[in-house]
């Protein structure tokens, strides 16, 4: 009886010291909502339909391929995200280098700026709606000089709407980290820099750029993150079946899932499983690659 004891203390002991019974309800959360469900996600888009459950390999998965509705929207959502998140990156670090400075009211400007991750989608929507409405303001504003009502949210130029709400609600956190970058940067190699009478530019290239690219790293994941979750503010602006230039790679999804067309569902959940992870499997390599030259 004395040996099982022993042999019990000394296994609670040893499972005490490593740790692992604080992590084992997270792991079995992430197993359970993230593991568990990408295996059901890989599945089906194996299968032929959800009754016979016929394996058919990569087939679903070139079908999708060749989608049309599917290519439409992968195309919307590459234009977007390639012009979107470069424009609020390019903003939030002009404006960070700009408040690096000594200029008033330093203080408002960031609160200013950080409001829009304070409002709820639906309202933001409402805004936005009475600004680009083809009775909105803006087209208000345009007729009283004889220029013809746009509309915004139904042609190429809801894109362009998009891209603003994007940058207007992004780059006030793109903007603290910038800051917390900027902070970070050894003072010494900055003041030796202007002693030597280096400009501006090669500082911002030689020492800041550098030393900011893990902060440029987040920064990027973070967009990349929110463009994906862009899908609210166009689905409350045009619903289901906005226009072609608005037509996302979640509208595909959600109008997949509301068909029940499983398969079709998960070979597209696949394929952006593979973007993704190759695009932050890249991030990784610069980032690894940059942060042992700043150690060097």
């Amino acid at each position: 009886m004395n040996r099982l004891i022993r042999k019990h203390n000394r296994i609670v002991r040893m499972w005490t010291q490593s740790g692992w019974q604080w992590i084992l309800p997270s792991l079995i959360g992430v197993l359970i909502f993230f593991v568990l469900p990408f295996g059901v996600v890989v599945y089906y888009s194996s299968i032929d339909n959800v009754i016979t459950k016929n394996f058919i390999g990569l087939r679903n998965i070139l079908d999708v391929l060749q989608n049309e509705a599917f290519l439409l929207a992968a195309k919307n959502t590459l234009i977007f995200s390639l012009t979107a998140i470069p424009l609020s990156m390019v903003l939030a670090l002009c404006l960070a280098l700009l408040l690096e400075r000594a200029i008033p009211c330093k203080s408002i400007i960031r609160s200013f700026f950080l409001t829009p991750l304070m409002v709820p989608a639906a309202s933001v929507v409402v805004v936005w709606q009475a600004l680009f409405h083809d009775k909105g303001y803006i087209n208000s504003f345009l007729e009283q000089y004889g220029v013809t009502a746009i509309r915004w949210l139904n042609s190429g130029y809801g894109m362009l709407v998009i891209i603003l709400i994007f940058v207007w609600k992004t780059m006030g956190y793109n903007l603290v980290l910038f800051m917390a970058g900027l902070a970070g940067i050894p003072a010494d190699y900055m003041e030796i820099a202007r002693q030597e009478g280096a400009s501006r530019w090669w500082q911002f290239w030689h020492i800041k750029f550098r030393y900011l690219f893990p902060t440029l790293f987040f920064v990027l994941l973070y967009d990349i993150i929110c463009s994906f979750k862009v899908f609210r503010e166009i689905y409350l602006l045009t619903g289901d079946y906005p226009c072609e230039a608005l037509y996302m790679l979640q509208h595909f999804m959600n109008n997949t899932f509301q068909s029940a067309n499983y398969q079709k569902l998960s070979s597209a959940a696949m394929l952006m499983a593979v973007v993704l992870l190759v695009v932050v499997a890249v991030l990784f390599l610069l980032e690894r690659k940059f942060g042992k030259d700043l150690e060097g």
